[in-house]
């Protein structure tokens, strides 16, 4: 695994991973992470990985790990990074794969980059804020709900909300899938995440209720959108919604898994990445 800190133009530095640097002959598919989270590739992926000659490519969202903040970024202004990214990698096109809030920039860098993205896949993916046809915030978690709502009222409005503990809510199916191989997602959160502070899941929020500056309407690759019937943190309704206003969508609603017990179909998701 080679980490590498990519140079902006605008003098950020977004700390980015490879899993096999060179790796043509592998499938290069860009992982997004969720919130609050490291870029780092799913790691309980990698026996799929190697099996499907997958070469990971990822890097911590600004504010996250190594990376520099950006204040009032947005989907667009990620998907412009990971443009960079690609652009420095050599890499001509990609499939993507984001789980949670990750799955947003992963459409958005979809509707954005066009051709060099050949596949995408989500899990329990946010659609956009304040649209015609969807209850955005029915279903969620209480303390979700008072997070993204602060993140409306504005950036320091969110900061101010950071004093208030966040409550997940997970389900005891959730809990007990951090026994096992997704337990990794305790060494991506966190101050590890998050070394120099709360940025990258201020920013992320702030994001996800700011317009995407993408139509998800433009999305042309094939996408695969799977998600829990039973998921509070991110309710299935923005699924069906995606599903509903992306041409080239398939829409994988699984009963009663919800946030963390979505990632079993991880793997099914890659497989169908390198499929397409």
């Amino acid at each position: 695994m080679d980490e590498i800190d990519f140079r902006l133009a605008d003098g950020r530095v977004l700390h980015g991973y490879d899993s096999a640097p060179g790796a043509a002959d592998r499938l290069a598919v860009v992982w997004h992470h969720g919130t609050p989270n490291l870029g780092t590739p799913p790691a309980p992926l990698a026996a799929a990985s190697e099996r499907l000659g997958i070469r990971w490519i990822s890097f911590d969202r600004p504010g996250y790990g190594g990376s520099t903040a950006a204040p009032g970024r947005t989907v667009a202004d990620v998907a412009a990074d990971l443009t960079t990214v690609l652009d420095t990698l050599g890499l001509g096109s990609v499939a993507q794969l984001g789980y949670s809030g990750g799955g947003t920039y992963a459409l958005g860098a979809t509707a954005l980059l066009g051709d060099r993205v050949t596949a995408v896949a989500t899990l329990a993916a946010i659609a956009p804020y304040d649209v015609s046809g969807l209850d955005w915030y029915d279903g969620m978690i209480p303390s979700g709900v008072a997070s993204l709502r602060s993140a409306a009222a504005g950036r320091d409005a969110r900061l101010r909300n950071e004093e208030v503990e966040y409550d997940p809510e997970f389900t005891e199916t959730d809990l007990a899938m951090f026994g096992g191989p997704w337990g990794w997602l305790g060494s991506i959160v966190g101050d590890k995440a998050m070394p120099n502070g709360p940025d990258g899941a201020v920013d992320d929020d702030c994001a996800y209720v700011l317009p995407w500056g993408a139509d998800p309407a433009a999305i042309t690759a094939p996408t695969r959108l799977v998600h829990g019937t039973a998921d509070r943190i991110i309710p299935s309704s923005h699924a069906e919604w995606l599903a509903a206003h992306i041409p080239s969508a398939t829409l994988d609603l699984h009963e009663d898994l919800s946030h963390i017990t979505i990632l079993n179909q991880s793997e099914q998701a890659l497989t169908w990445l390198h499929d397409h």
